[in-house]
């Protein structure tokens, strides 16, 4: 079972937040809300994990790895539009001095419109500021990254899997 500390001021928090964009001349409203959900569904993950194309990256055929990798995680922090999941931050943490952010998925029909950077900014504020939050890109993810404010770091070193 994973050290939660879901006693943290924001922890559970829904907050909404307004986003417009534009089809053509017609303007969409949506309310977007966030929040930390320590029992998200296996199912809505692996759904958002398929409307992001994080999928291919991820064992979505093994049912039992993913309950394993959602049940695990310390922080799993959410966007929903009209109650269905858009994005997650699947998060570990010690909640003292590193957070590692193992999956940031936002379903593509709801790309560039901040999502991700506030799930990003949502899950270190869950963690605490005080933690160092890290990442390994995707290849295809890794020119996103400075943009939401993060730095390349030259000496990580991996045990591939096996």
């Amino acid at each position: 079972m994973p050290l939660t500390n879901y006693d943290e001021p924001l922890a559970g928090l829904c907050v909404l937040a307004c986003g417009f964009s534009f089809l053509g001349t017609l303007l969409i409203a949506s309310m977007i809300e966030y929040q930390v959900e320590p029992n998200l569904s296996v199912d809505e993950y692996l759904d958002v994990l398929i409307r992001s194309q994080l999928a291919e990256r991820r064992p979505v055929d093994d049912r039992e790895k993913l309950t394993k990798m959602v049940r695990n995680a310390d922080i799993l922090c959410t966007a929903r539009s009209e109650g269905m999941l858009i994005g997650i931050a699947r998060s570990m943490t010690d909640f003292a001095h590193a957070t590692y952010l193992a999956d940031l998925a936002v379903d593509e029909a709801f790309q560039k419109q901040g999502i991700g950077r506030e799930l990003i900014a949502r899950t270190h504020q869950a963690a605490g500021k005080h933690t160092i939050l890290l990442l390994l890109a995707a290849p295809k993810a890794a020119s996103y990254y400075p943009h939401v404010g993060m730095e390349k770091h030259d000496s990580c070193w991996i045990i591939p899997r096996e």
